[in-house]
C-alpha cells in the first residue's frame, strides 16, 4: 500500500513539474513573440521618415497627408509594451496607434500613385519593397505572437493544467488584434 501511495505521489510531482516547465515555456515564448513584433515595428518606423522624404521631393503640395504619417508615426513610437510585463491596456492602445499609422500610410502611398515619375524613382522602390516586406514580418510576428498567447490560453484553461498554472500565477495574455475597421487589416494597394 504504501509503494502505491509513493507512487502516486511521484506521478503527481512529475506531472506539476511538467506543466510548470510548459507554462515556463509558453509564457517565454510569448515573451519572445512580442519581442519579434517590436523589432519589426522599430524597422518600420525608421523606414517611414525615408519614405516621406522620397515622396516630398515629388508631392509638396501634399503636406496634411505628410503631417498625418509623421504624427501617427510619432504616436506610435511613443507607446512602449515592456514583454516582461505586458498589460491588455499596453496592448490595446498599441493596436490603436498601429491602425491609425496602417491608415495614414495607405493615404501617402495612394499620394504616391499619382506620380509616375515617383513610382520609377529608383529609391522610392526600394523603400516601398523593404516597407512592404517590414509589413509582411510585422503580419507574421503578430501571427506567431497570438499563435502563442492561445496556446498559453488552452493550458491555462485546460483541466488538471488550469490548476498547476492558477497555483503559480501563470497569466492569460491578450491578442493583439488591430482595432474594428481598421484600414491595416486590408492590405494596401499599390500598382506599378
Amino acid at each position: 500500500m504504501t509503494w502505491i501511495i509513493i507512487s502516486i505521489v511521484g506521478v503527481v510531482v512529475v506531472y506539476v513539474i511538467f506543466a510548470y516547465n510548459h507554462f515556463v515555456r509558453l509564457t517565454q515564448r510569448t515573451k519572445e513573440a512580442w519581442a519579434d513584433i517590436d523589432v519589426q515595428l522599430k524597422r518600420r518606423y525608421d523606414l517611414i521618415p525615408n519614405l516621406i522624404e522620397t515622396v516630398k521631393g515629388y508631392a509638396a503640395h501634399e503636406r496634411g497627408v505628410f503631417e498625418e504619417v509623421t504624427n501617427a508615426r510619432a504616436k506610435a513610437t511613443q507607446i512602449h509594451v515592456d514583454p516582461s510585463n505586458i498589460t491588455a491596456e499596453q496592448i490595446t492602445a498599441m493596436a490603436g496607434a498601429e491602425s491609425a499609422l496602417g491608415a495614414s500610410l495607405g493615404k501617402l502611398l495612394a499620394v504616391a500613385e499619382a506620380y509616375p515619375d515617383l513610382k520609377a524613382n529608383q529609391n522610392f522602390a526600394q523603400l516601398q519593397t523593404e516597407l512592404t516586406d517590414t509589413e509582411n514580418k510585422i503580419q507574421a510576428a503578430r501571427r506567431f505572437y497570438n499563435g502563442n498567447v492561445r496556446d498559453l490560453k488552452i493550458a491555462l484553461q485546460s483541466f488538471p493544467s488550469n490548476i498547476v498554472g492558477s497555483t503559480f500565477n501563470f497569466k492569460e495574455e491578450q491578442f493583439f488584434e488591430l482595432a474594428e475597421g481598421s484600414e491595416e487589416r486590408e492590405p494596401v494597394k499599390v500598382s506599378f
